[in-house]
């Protein structure tokens, strides 16, 4: 299953949720606000490092760049362009929008 989180990790507790119901083998997909999840150094750093260890972590790069946060990036989350998006959207059968 692919999770897509669009909120930012600081407004709701969306991403949380998702975290604790993702299986293993499933892949989480941070958009829009929900890429400030994917920063170095933020409250939110430790929370997906241990997530990284159960489901495959991946950021929208364009949703990164125009929030400047691309150089603040964390190991262990992959970034996918809009192409990547679409890979991702075909190699996972279901997918789960958080909102």
């Amino acid at each position: 299953m692919l999770h897509i989180i669009n909120k930012s990790p600081f407004d709701t507790n969306a991403l949380d949720t998702c975290l604790r119901m993702a299986q293993a083998g499933h892949a989480v997909l941070l958009i829009e606000d929900g890429v400030y999840a994917a920063t170095q150094g933020s409250a939110m750093t430790e929370r997906m490092r241990q997530a990284a260890t159960k489901v495959s972590l991946f950021v929208l790069q364009p949703d990164l760049d125009a929030r400047g946060m691309t150089a603040k990036l964390q190991d262990g989350i992959t970034p996918v362009d809009y192409t990547g998006f679409v890979d991702l959207v075909e190699q996972y059968p279901t997918s789960q929008s958080w909102l």
